[in-house]
């Protein structure tokens, strides 16, 4: 999962940029998104990085709003691959997640039914957190060209 949310993170500033070219005084907007970008690069741990994620999805959201405004920018096809490249981002971090989530269950139950819970209780194994993504997260970025 981590290699498709650094892809993300790769392609969110070459997006900006591309906007920022077409849409100068959307200054506010770049800003969240450069900020939500860097929040979720730092972000430790499952709960803290699926906050992050949620934050950075949202303020995606308000950049490609913005570009709607701008019928030059939707025509360019630096942009347009750009897009493109991201909504398959978004496809592969919701496969990743739901991989790494299952392998969390998996772990968990486990860890918490017999025998090998008593393994586990030996070797301190603990129970792990999903990636868990609030219901109006769940579906992916929408991507409008």
């Amino acid at each position: 999962m981590e290699v498709q949310l650094k892809r993300r993170y790769d392609l969110i500033p070459n997006l900006v940029e591309t906007v920022r070219g077409y849409a100068t005084h959307e200054r506010q907007t770049f800003d969240s998104v450069t900020a939500a970008r860097a929040a979720a690069v730092n972000a430790q741990g499952p709960a803290e990085q699926a906050k992050a994620e949620n934050a950075l999805s949202t303020t995606l959201r308000s950049l490609f709003a913005v570009s709607e405004a701008y019928p030059q920018l939707q025509a360019s096809r630096n942009f347009a691959d750009l897009q493109g490249e991201l909504s398959d981002t978004e496809s592969r971090i919701a496969y990743a997640r739901q991989y790494y989530n299952d392998s969390v269950l998996t772990y968990n139950n486990a860890v918490q039914t017999v025998p090998t819970n008593i393994v586990a209780g030996i070797g301190g194994f603990t129970p792990r957190e999903s990636f868990e993504v609030p219901d109006e997260e769940r579906r992916p970025v929408q991507v409008r060209f």
